[in-house]
């Protein structure tokens, strides 16, 4: 369900403002989309699970809860037996590993679950 307290964009990417979640009726989630090829908000009315027509296929005015990124650097540990083991510090005098690799991440929280 929409939650008041979250932050969402369209299925296609827009910016969006949630008002109120308590709506009466099928449609009971309220707010704007940004348009800008009219460069303004655009009011809509969504149903309690993001969707704007509940009886089509996705929209791309559907919401999608807009997740936290993480950025974090990790060395990836490459060993001789095929295991792979990921540290926070690049580790020295470690016998038996073939590479420590530098990896640079940048996801969206549950990305890829």
């Amino acid at each position: 369900m929409i939650d008041i307290n979250k932050k969402y964009r369209t299925r296609d990417g827009r910016e969006v403002r949630i008002y109120a979640t308590d709506g009466a009726g099928r449609k009971s989630a309220h707010g704007a989309y940004f348009d800008s090829a009219v460069n303004g908000w655009v009011s809509v009315a969504w149903t309690q699970f993001g969707r704007v027509d509940a009886y089509q296929e996705l929209q791309p005015l559907d919401l999608i809860e807009v997740r936290p990124r993480h950025k974090r650097t990790v060395w990836l540990h490459v060993f001789k037996n095929s295991t792979v083991c990921a540290t926070e510090e690049p580790a020295y005098n470690v016998t038996n590993r073939l590479a420590c690799i530098k990896v640079d991440l940048d996801f969206e929280e549950g990305e890829g679950l």
